[in-house]
């Protein structure tokens, strides 16, 4: 895939392949209207079917587009781009404005060890409700993140060095709040019925971004992510399962991760980058030791 020049871009700050996720937005958009409104005429089997997909679209939604549009926004004028932040954080059910200044915070620490002041610089990092410097376990991280989000510290810092940024947070939280207290007054049995598929979402993405960093190895950089070369998740998650070459990377569009793969691919497995077979939230189904302990001595002076 390659971008298109700059000169040739009417609509797309970075590649003209980026209408592909911004018809994956307004499609999950499109499906989470259904999902509701079609509440009372859709059969209860098909229905909750529907549910589940909705549940693993979040994760989809967080991983993928989301997290694509933090790193590159997709378009040049900057009122289109606040649109779009609008959408995913309505459909995503929280403020995309203040998920991306978690998600900036993310690649500060890099899923980094509890340090001297004890906790960690990464608000996400496996390790920080861990116990003897070991990540904490796969289902405490799963199902509890959704509720250890701390806004009043991500909204102070943004506050501090961006006050502008910090009103979006206000106006995108806002507005998630009053849309769905509207579709709880239209329709509360839908509404009540979507909320605990809606956690399970949240869940499942927390369970994603665990495993993208299990067996990776905090102290080289190369090697902060887990990768996953699986073709079907790639081209759905949109290159998410090159997560290590995105943290080594992270300012690159998702249409060169592969070329980036290539370029380093001797020193990845030189410096222990850990790959799986799986997508990342069947990273249990992985049962091969870290990478990082099975290092070719022979192929790290090489790369030296």
């Amino acid at each position: 895939m390659n971008p298109a020049p700059l000169e040739r871009r009417l609509v797309f700050a970075y590649s003209t392949w980026d209408a592909l996720p911004v018809l994956m937005v307004l499609a999950h958009a499109a499906f989470l209207a259904w999902l509701f409104f079609g509440f009372h005429a859709t059969p209860w089997p098909v229905w909750l079917a529907c549910a589940l997909v909705y549940s693993i679209s979040i994760s989809w939604s967080i991983n993928s587009t989301s997290h694509n549009f933090i790193h590159n926004p997709f378009f040049r004028w900057p009122w289109l781009n606040r649109a779009f932040s609008f959408l995913f954080s309505l459909t995503d059910g929280f403020s995309q404005e203040f998920y991306k200044h978690v998600h900036l915070r993310h690649h500060v620490g890099n899923m980094d060890r509890i340090g001297k002041d004890g906790t960690t610089i990464d608000p996400l990092s496996i390790y920080r409700h861990g116990k003897d410097g070991q990540p904490e376990s796969a289902w405490t991280y799963t199902f509890y993140s959704y509720f250890r989000d701390d806004i009043g510290e991500c909204y102070t810092r943004v506050k501090k060095k961006w006050p502008h940024l910090a009103r979006w947070i206000r106006i995108e939280i806002a507005t998630v709040v009053i849309v769905y207290l509207a579709c709880l007054v239209y329709d509360w049995r839908a509404f009540l019925c979507l909320v605990p598929f809606y956690y399970l979402g949240h869940s499942l993405s927390s369970l994603n971004g665990y495993y993208e960093h299990l067996k990776g190895n905090p102290d080289q950089p190369i090697a902060w992510g887990v990768s996953t070369y699986n073709r079907l998740y790639n081209w759905i998650w949109l290159y998410n399962g090159y997560h290590a070459e995105h943290h080594y990377r992270p300012k690159l569009h998702w249409t060169k991760m592969v070329g980036l793969h290539d370029s380093i691919r001797d020193e990845q497995r030189a410096k222990g980058v850990h790959v799986m077979n799986w997508c990342h939230a069947l990273g249990f189904m992985d049962r091969s030791p870290p990478a990082r302990t099975r290092i070719d001595p022979a192929a790290t002076a090489r790369v030296a």
